[in-house]
């Protein structure tokens, strides 16, 4: 039976990561087991730099958290070893970077379990299809892009009336 203080401990943890959760505009679950201490270390540098909290947890932990938030679809895949990657910003941050070093590790040493955004659950293959888009400042670019080149015509087919002298 455990302490009071250790129970008390749990608790405060399991408050933390549910705050976490409840805060989190996206999140990934991966099994990271097989992957090295320098790939490691790698991953969680360009998680870090795209504003991802990258964390190892304890399932039951998780389990405890993900309940409180009303994301129990979760508890499915809550089984050997787990990590959790939550971005505050981009909601497709954690899956793109996450997904992009599950390819390179061949699906098999670093696997995708499941993910969510905002109440939505997807699974294994929802979170390979969310990390295939673009990040928003591309995406955003592109919208640009599409736009020039309609106004691009329109300003010059403007222009050549103009020289033509056909407007008063």
């Amino acid at each position: 039976m455990p302490s009071e203080k250790v129970l008390l401990a749990k608790q405060q943890r399991v408050e933390e990561l549910t705050e976490k959760l409840k805060s989190a505009a996206s999140g990934v679950l991966v099994d990271y087991k097989g992957i090295t201490v320098e790939e490691d270390t790698k991953l969680r540098k360009e998680l870090r730099e795209a504003g991802v909290e990258y964390f190892v947890e304890k399932n039951t932990m998780l389990r405890f958290a993900i309940n409180n938030c009303g994301l129990s679809e979760l508890d499915k895949v809550l089984e050997g070893t787990t990590a959790i990657a939550l971005s505050k910003d981009d909601q497709t941050a954690p899956a793109r970077i996450l997904g992009k070093f599950s390819e390179s590790c061949n699906g098999e040493r670093f696997i995708l379990k499941a993910g969510f955004i905002g109440e939505e659950i997807y699974d294994e293959n929802g979170v390979k299809a969310l990390s295939k888009i673009p990040s928003r400042e591309v995406l955003l670019a592109q919208l640009v892009g599409s736009l020039q080149g309609p106004m691009q015509k329109l300003a010059a087919t403007i222009q050549a009336i103009v020289d033509k002298g056909e407007v008063a």
